[in-house]
């Protein structure tokens, strides 16, 4: 069974950071380009970063300059830092294939207050 397993969000206030972690089954995370999503609410989810198996990245305009996505393909792990948050950021967080066919894990929620 394929598993995506996010983690570190909270609740930080406006301008803070914090770092999110996706542990990937290897069979996937090996051979395929991976990316972080988030869904606000009442809002559909969307792509925000992405990273190749190669390592090269993308980013919504939304969030280009303050979010860096990375990758460490040895311990088949994906990160998401995030700084300069700002409340419209508030999501719950998850990280997917590019594209996305894997199930979707519970993600973790990032709250940002104003």
């Amino acid at each position: 069974q394929v598993q995506l397993v996010e983690s570190g969000g909270g609740l930080v206030q406006s301008g803070g950071s914090l770092r999110l972690s996706c542990a990937a089954s290897g069979s996937i995370f090996r051979n395929n380009g991976m990316g972080w999503y988030r869904r606000a609410p009442g809002e559909q989810r969307e792509l925000v970063a992405r990273i190749t198996s190669g390592g090269r990245t993308n980013y919504a305009d939304s969030v280009k300059g303050r979010f860096t996505i990375s990758r460490d393909n040895a311990k088949n792990m994906v990160y998401l830092q995030m700084n300069s948050l700002q409340p419209e950021d508030t999501a719950v967080f998850y990280c997917n294939t590019i594209p996305a066919f894997v199930s979707w894990g519970q993600g973790t929620q990032v709250t940002v207050s104003s």
